[in-house]
């Protein structure tokens, strides 16, 4: 294969994400790359996710236009791709997780404990949302939609006093600068798969080259840990904008799991947490391990009453 088209979304930072995973693959299969810019609903609508169809709206014309044959591969942000297969596709390849934990960016430095009562926090995530009536029900959460660059501006116009973002997002942007408080995964877990890229690709078997590659950027602890935690979503039908939380990892011999389901309002939560030992590294155990895991967990939080604060979806 001499070219090989990565389908994307044009947005400043899927572009910024695809480029540096394209580079990798190009020098892996040692093929020249072509970025295919895709616009999808969610780029062009400004109403929330979740009144038009959850972050499933930005995987849908990707992965048309990798059906049609437009290109290749297709590179997604893995929280933003629904947990059910899709016909005719499968993950080519999950590489190396980035930084899976949420970012406050506030004006003055300020951290979400220090923030003002009655500040106002843009996100929109019905997760964050919630998470940040938990912690802090004095503030209030500004349900808003567009790029980084524009969220960002916001707060510097003083319109809002503080954003959440991914803290992965801001990174490959090289924009971590505008940090003010990291939040940690044990006190705020994120979207399953976040901080993640997933590379897709049609079914069928295709260039030797290409496949090769991206056996070779493929992450097995990273494919095995975001597992379990979509695994959840996927469990509890719950759909991909829920204010499900999940934090999976490997800790020597063990693969852990903990997740979360808020209600809207933030004034409850359930939580649920297991381990499972793998039998070795290989992709095939450690992806047993995470469905053990991921299993007991959505048993757990359903028969705590999870399907109550986070009801069930058609799709995901």
């Amino acid at each position: 294969m001499d070219v090989i088209r990565v389908g994307t979304r044009g947005s400043a930072l899927a572009m910024a994400q695809t480029k540096q995973i394209s580079e990798r693959l190009g020098k892996a299969a040692k093929a020249e790359i072509e970025l295919v810019p895709v616009t999808t609903q969610g780029d062009t609508s400004r109403a929330s996710l979740s009144t038009i169809g959850g972050t499933g709206v930005f995987a849908a014309a990707l992965r048309e236009s990798l059906l049609r044959g437009e290109c290749d591969v297709v590179v997604h942000s893995l929280k933003d791709l629904p947990t059910a297969e899709h016909p005719g596709l499968r993950l080519g390849a999950v590489p190396k997780r980035a930084d899976a934990r949420d970012a406050l960016c506030a004006r003055d430095g300020l951290t979400l404990e220090t923030l003002p009562e009655g500040a106002r926090v843009g996100t929109g995530s019905p997760r964050r949302i919630a998470q940040l009536r938990e912690a802090r029900p004095d503030v209030e959460a500004v349900d808003i939609r567009g790029n980084v660059d524009s969220r960002l501006a916001r707060v510097a116009s003083g319109e809002l006093d503080a954003v959440l973002l991914a803290a992965a997002g801001l990174g490959r942007l090289g924009r971590t600068d505008a940090i003010t408080d990291l939040l940690e995964l044990a006190d705020w877990p994120t979207a399953p798969g976040q901080g993640a890229l997933a590379i897709e690709m049609r079914r069928e078997r295709g260039d030797r080259e290409l496949e090769g590659a991206l056996d070779s950027i493929d992450h097995r602890v990273t494919r095995a840990t975001v597992l379990a935690e979509r695994l959840v979503l996927a469990g509890l039908e719950a759909g991909c904008s829920a204010p499900v939380g999940a934090t999976a990892f490997i800790d020597d011999e063990l693969l852990f799991l903990t997740a979360s389901v808020y209600s809207a309002d933030g004034t409850k939560r359930i939580t649920s947490s297991h381990a499972a030992t793998p039998d070795s590294r290989s992709a095939a155990d450690l992806a047993a391990a995470a469905r053990d895991v991921a299993e007991r967990a959505v048993a757990e939080l359903l028969g705590n009453g999870a399907a109550e604060l986070a009801p069930p979806e058609e799709s995901v």
